[in-house]
């Protein structure tokens, strides 16, 4: 009898903490002897890995599960499971009104989803979903989906803040840590892989260990990775202000690999939006450990994001906020428009902002840190700066790469001309040439 081999595919829509847990599943599955495809229509099964963190990314979600459903009337596709964070927050009404899903899987169950795939095969329509305070076990070959050359390391999973704007705490439970010597064993495995930049994530990195160990691990965890011989760089990602402690900022400085750069979201700087949104941080606090890494770190780069047309944000609330990102100068910051998410205690203040003024202010901050943004760019003409090399542009003769300042996809890029060949995944001296509003041209050394 002749052995069928199934092609899959996997949509991963939403953060890199959701990119993780679609690799470790399509690990998973590869162990299965699936052929991994990116074409829908010559898949037997297709996975969606969902996010719903704001209206836009739910919306996102609910169009690709519909698009997908339809390939299930063709009778080519024999399953189609949604997993994620839709799948945790409207299990009931993706079961009741698209019926063309095999299976609904929790975000605390993605470890089974090998024998959820099979009892759907065998014609068993059931849906996963564990208790919210279970870490799923990923210690698996994942499949890296990244290029090779950089990966997301998820160093715990949940979330223990309960900012009054997020529904996070309700799909993905309380902060959970992955034991070090898992990740540590992850890293290597990695790094074996071909991967040279690891970026380590989770709902919040600075507060790893705290459940495990009693105490904030986070530096110890990169004084460790930082001794894997292949690993070049490694750069931290969503680190709450306030959890930011002088042992992290040491181990920045003093530690070659990790990266000169702290991703650190602070949302607002009004200390009345902040406290209705539930941070714990007041704007004197941010521009103290602002200050002091600044100080302490030479030449780092600080990412953050600020959320703009909270409920009673007002005309001066906004001028706060503003003359804030203008004093701070962050050489990196994104905003987003207030999105009233169900079920979490915002939704139900009163003084709603209208969207127009939501985006109209977000257009303002975004005018203005462009500003700051090229001129931060101007600033590094003739620097020297290590890049890692990503590709090529056959057209223009040229090679598209990263510094330290920039994370993938959603800062700048450096474009480098070279007289020799180079190769992704190569780390290069580059010299700064000229600026190109948020990306850098260079000359390889």
């Amino acid at each position: 009898m002749a052995v069928i081999i199934l092609k899959i595919l996997f949509i991963s829509l939403g953060c890199d903490k959701n990119l993780v847990d679609s690799e470790v599943m399509l690990g998973l599955l590869k162990k299965k002897d699936m052929i991994i495809t990116d074409d829908e229509n010559e898949a037997d099964v297709i996975v969606i890995n969902t996010c719903c963190f704001i209206h836009d990314a739910k919306e996102e979600s609910i169009e690709t599960i519909l698009e997908m459903a339809k390939l299930k009337e063709t009778g080519k596709l024999k399953a189609l499971l949604v997993a994620g964070c839709l799948a945790q927050r409207y299990k009931e009404e993706i079961i009741k009104e698209i019926p063309q899903v095999d299976a609904v899987i929790g975000t605390t169950a993605i470890d089974e989803i090998d024998e959820i795939l099979n009892s759907v095969l065998k014609g068993i329509k059931k849906n996963y979903f564990n208790d919210m305070d279970y870490l799923p076990k990923t210690k698996v070959d994942r499949v890296i989906t990244t290029g090779g050359y950089t990966s997301y390391l998820k160093i715990a999973e949940g979330c223990d803040k309960h900012c009054t704007y997020c529904i996070i705490p309700k799909l993905r439970g309380k902060f959970r840590s992955v034991p070090m010597e898992d990740l540590i064993e992850e890293a290597k495995y990695l790094v074996e892989n071909g991967v040279k930049e690891l970026i380590l994530v989770a709902q919040e990195t600075t507060l790893y260990g705290v459940d495990l160990y009693g105490k904030k691990m986070l530096p110890e965890l990169l004084r460790k990775l930082a001794k894997i011989e292949e690993l070049e760089w490694i750069r931290l990602l969503y680190c709450y202000p306030e959890e930011i402690t002088d042992e992290l900022i040491q181990v920045m400085k003093e530690e070659d690999k990790v990266c000169k750069y702290i991703d650190m979201p602070i949302q607002h700087a009004s200390d009345k939006i902040l406290k209705k949104m539930g941070r714990r941080t007041s704007k004197a606090e941010l521009v103290e450990i602002i200050n002091k890494i600044r100080s302490q770190i030479e030449d780092v780069v600080i990412r953050t994001t600020l959320i703009t047309g909270f409920p009673t944000e007002s005309d001066e609330d906004f001028e706060e906020l503003m003359d804030f990102v203008y004093d701070m100068n962050f050489e990196r910051l994104g905003v987003f428009t207030y999105s009233r998410e169900e079920d979490t205690p915002a939704a139900n203040f009163e003084g709603q902002v209208d969207e127009a003024i939501k985006e109209e202010r977000k257009e303002s901050i975004m005018a203005m840190q462009q500003d700051i943004a090229f001129d931060f760019s101007s600033e590094m003409i003739n620097r020297v700066v290590k890049v890692i090399i990503e590709g090529y542009i056959d057209k223009d003769d040229v090679y598209v790469a990263r510094s330290y300042m920039d994370a993938p996809s959603i800062d700048g890029l450096v474009f480098v001309k070279s007289d020799r060949q180079l190769m992704s995944g190569d780390f290069v001296l580059a010299q700064i040439t000229n600026s190109d509003g948020y990306d850098l041209i260079a000359e390889a050394i």
